[in-house]
């Protein structure tokens, strides 16, 4: 009799397992993979962020002074991120814009100490904004500031704000820009100032900003954002991109037309749990040598401020893509030792 009630009652289990299987969890409730990761990886406000690998072997991320002065952080693994500080003290700031905020910072590490160039400026103040120069002998600081490169009233280059740093052949050269054109200038040896006698040249058009140039397989692919950064969820930034032969251009669509007259492809665009999604970071490599990119983005869960994203970028036919062309959201994390 017992054996004959399992034997009834096993149907109806294995019904009621089928039942619940057929039912999908809520995206937000399934735990993810330990191997994954999901965007946003800081959930704070870190706009226009830019990376540096050390030789300590970490990475370290600088972005515009939400966090007032320059934040910085730190991470293994491109996906967990430790604030260590900020690049400057209210006594250490830039002063060449006095009321002005420190935004767009770009870092590299040049003849043996670290450069963080910045853009200064006042919301609206596109003659007064300029870009300056800070160094430091470690990523994480103290960085002590060497003033102004130029203003926009000097170099003749209305909204001249951020920054990108980039050599070729020996030569240092600044990028700049926004949505005024994109310029670029060749810089003194120890990346201080300004060469002497040295010509601006224009290299895109009028629809961009936070310039950022990869050398890869021959070719210049130089990454902007367009659109409106900074009105929360009705913000349309964008994160764009063309390619060139030479590191001046002429840039190009897939189709041949130039980015000096604004054509481009789209990287990265808006989906329904992220929109604003633009002003991104240098590439930088995992173990296994694939590429990813940060930039930021206002999460429309949490549209307060511009998150921290994260995305791993392919190439086909020598052209950059994003899957999906869309922030991700859950992904396979970089891979590390």
């Amino acid at each position: 009799m017992q054996y004959s009630k399992r034997l009834i009652l096993l149907p109806a289990l294995l019904l009621v397992l089928a039942s619940c299987k057929s039912k999908e969890i809520p995206a937000e409730t399934t735990p993810e993979p330990d191997n994954h990761y999901s965007n946003p990886v800081v959930n704070y406000s870190l706009p226009d962020p830019a990376v540096i690998k050390a030789d300590d072997g970490y990475f370290y991320l600088y972005a515009t002074e939400d966090i007032r002065n320059t934040p910085i952080h730190r991470s293994k693994d491109l996906v967990n991120w430790e604030l260590l500080g900020t690049a400057f003290t209210d006594a250490t700031r830039p002063t060449f814009e006095p009321r002005g905020g420190l935004w767009a910072p770009d870092i590299n590490f040049v003849n043996g100490e670290y450069l963080l160039y910045y853009s200064m400026s006042v919301w609206g103040g596109e003659w007064t904004c300029g870009i300056g120069v800070a160094t430091a002998d470690r990523p994480e600081g103290p960085f002590t500031d060497h003033g102004k490169l130029f203003r926009s009233n000097e170099i003749g280059v209305q909204n001249s704000i951020d920054p990108f740093y980039m050599e070729e052949e020996g030569k240092k050269y600044l990028f700049w820009g926004s949505f005024r054109g994109i310029y670029a200038i060749e810089l003194s040896d120890d990346g201080l100032t300004v060469k002497e006698g040295a010509e601006k040249r224009q290299v895109a058009g009028t629809a961009y900003e936070g310039v950022y140039i990869h050398k890869r397989n021959g070719y210049y692919y130089l990454f902007a954002s367009i659109g409106s950064c900074c009105e929360g969820l009705n913000s349309t930034y964008t994160t764009v991109v063309g390619r060139a032969d030479n590191l001046f251009g002429p840039y190009h669509d897939k189709e041949g037309r130039p980015m000096m007259e604004n054509h481009h492809e789209v990287l990265i665009g808006k989906n329904d749990r992220f929109v604003g999604t633009g002003h991104n970071s240098e590439i930088v490599q995992d173990a296994e040598g694939n590429d990813w990119i940060f930039y930021h983005a206002v999460s429309v869960a949490n549209p307060k401020g511009r998150v921290l994203m994260l995305d791993r970028v392919r190439w086909e036919n020598d052209w950059p893509f994003v899957d999906g062309d869309t922030p991700s959201i859950t992904a396979p994390k970089p891979f590390f030792y």
